[in-house]
């Protein structure tokens, strides 16, 4: 697994495909990288996520129409828990890359009452590398 190249590729990508590991229809989510994984707000007013947890197949494609996918990543899923360390580091950064947020500066507690905030790290398992 190419750890520089799933980084430079997934962090120039504002959206990344995930899809199950076990096998399922692909999602295309918003995302933000930082520090070595892909963080990913999910329900609530946000964006939907499949019933997934454990792994997912990662999937950044080019911007370019042609061009199709640069690389794809199998992920550890994890939850950030609210209030933790790692939530305070990642949900401001996070927030000011959410666009239109309908609640503003107000949305990490929301974020806390209704979402869950995901950490997809890549994790070399069986679909990692490059596509």
């Amino acid at each position: 697994m190419d750890h520089a190249l799933i980084e430079e590729a997934t962090r120039r990508s504002g959206v990344v495909w995930v899809a199950p590991a076990a096998g399922g229809r692909e999602q295309a989510v918003w995302h933000l990288w930082h520090q070595g994984a892909a963080y990913v707000v999910t329900g609530g007013a946000e964006q939907p996520w499949p019933d997934v947890s454990g792994r997912v197949l990662v999937t950044v494609r080019s911007r370019e129409r042609q061009a199709g996918q640069v690389v794809r990543w199998a992920a550890a899923v994890e939850q950030v828990a609210a209030g933790g360390a790692l939530w305070d580091e990642v949900v401001p950064l996070l927030a000011a890359q959410r666009l239109n947020a309908p609640d503003g500066q107000r949305q990490p507690e929301r974020w806390a009452r209704e979402s869950r905030v995901l950490r997809l790290a890549p994790d070399g398992g069986p679909g990692s590398g490059l596509g």
